[in-house]
């Protein structure tokens, strides 16, 4: 493996997944979710006389407003103005929908970021964002000189200059007693049991990383220096894009089944087999319900998984700020901004497992309806 070795490695799969380090500090990806119940409630409590036409337009809404916290969210750049595009077309809840819809806009988005610029571009980034002047002034130098570049720049940083900036701050940690950093056994032991049982895909591989065969001290020593910032970072990003991908999916399924079951029920209306009409239209909404529930029960996972990863960093950034150890100095900053992430990712599923039982409930609501 070339010298940017695990990092450039896990850089490919975050892209690939669609992960990408942005500068800006802006609304999260679950942001807002809870304001889709609510809207949902008051289009509801506004228009009583058709409670089916009237879950349509409040699902239609919600589409809107999931398609906005994408487009302020924390995802890559290239999702949010794709998003905002969806938003500002003039076709309104069709395109939209037509956004969210398997082979969409959403879905092109996600193709494009497996693109090497993007990548390269996004591991410029993720440097700049890791590598901190104190441990690694000459990466970090080197990084933000490849991103005011060119593509061509940022490709030769990532193929080359990261690996050749990285020697240069070894010679000068290696040179200079001041900057030097003593691994010790128990350092060693603790990236170890990273290795083994982190909770974050990423960190494991950081830590397993530093430990390979023919690894010296000064890999240990980097891992506590970015290594575990960068694993922290892939994984944090690899999970908003997941539950972006589901939750995309899953309210794409959820307009076209309750635009089916509401087109059902009005089929009711001077049906010549009233009976099997309704049975229909029992079945239609049950699907609602029954999608509902699933992803009100896999929004509750992910809020156990966030709780998880919030108070595993919340614990680093303690022990980070208490420890001695100066090993220790690099990680202490980066881990308290991912427990805070971990933890607004965990409120953001608290919401969004809410806006599912929501509508779990109403299409309940509307297969009893339904039966007469």
């Amino acid at each position: 493996m070339n010298r940017p070795g695990w990092i450039a490695r896990a850089t490919a799969v975050a892209l690939l997944a669609g992960g990408s380090v942005l500068a800006a500090e802006v609304t999260p990806a679950w942001a807002a979710v809870g304001g889709h119940a609510a809207t949902s409630a008051s289009v509801l409590s506004d228009q009583p006389t058709d409670p089916a036409a009237d879950l349509k337009a409040a699902a239609a809404q919600s589409a809107r407003d999931y398609v906005h916290t994408i487009a302020t969210s924390k995802l890559p750049v290239e999702l949010r103005t794709s998003a905002w595009n969806a938003l500002r077309n003039s076709r309104g809840d069709e395109a939209i929908t037509e956004w969210m819809a398997p082979g969409g806009g959403y879905a092109y988005t996600k193709q494009r970021l497996k693109d090497s610029r993007v990548q390269n571009r996004s591991f410029c980034e993720r440097v700049v964002s890791t590598h901190t002047e104190e441990f690694a002034p000459a990466v970090r130098a080197a990084a933000q000189k490849a991103l005011k570049g060119s593509d061509a720049d940022r490709a030769a940083f990532v193929r080359t200059g990261y690996a050749q900036a990285q020697q240069r701050d070894r010679a000068t940690r290696e040179s200079d007693a001041q900057h030097r950093l003593e691994v010790a056994d128990g350092d060693r032991e603790f990236v170890r049991g990273l290795a083994e049982h982190a909770l974050g895909e990423q960190v494991r591989v950081a830590a397993q990383w530093a430990l390979r065969a023919g690894a010296t001290d000064a890999d240990v020593a980097e891992f506590y220096g970015y290594g575990w910032a960068t694993g922290g970072s892939l994984d944090l990003e690899a999970y908003r894009l997941h539950v972006s991908d589901a939750e995309t999916a899953r309210r794409a399924a959820l307009s076209q089944l309750i635009a089916k079951a509401a087109a059902a029920e009005e089929s009711i209306k001077g049906a010549a087999d009233a009976a099997r009409a309704r049975a229909e239209a029992e079945a239609a909404w049950k699907a609602v319900s029954e999608h509902a529930d699933a992803a009100h029960k896999a929004w509750l996972a992910e809020q156990e998984a966030t709780a998880a990863q919030a108070e595993n960093w919340r614990n680093i950034a303690k022990a980070a700020k208490e420890s001695v150890n100066g090993l220790w100095k690099g990680i202490a900053d980066s881990a308290g901004a991912n427990q805070t992430s971990w933890a607004e990712e965990q409120a953001g599923a608290a919401e969004s497992a809410g806006f599912w039982k929501d509508m779990f409930q109403r299409a309940r609501a509307a297969e009893s309806r339904v039966k007469g």
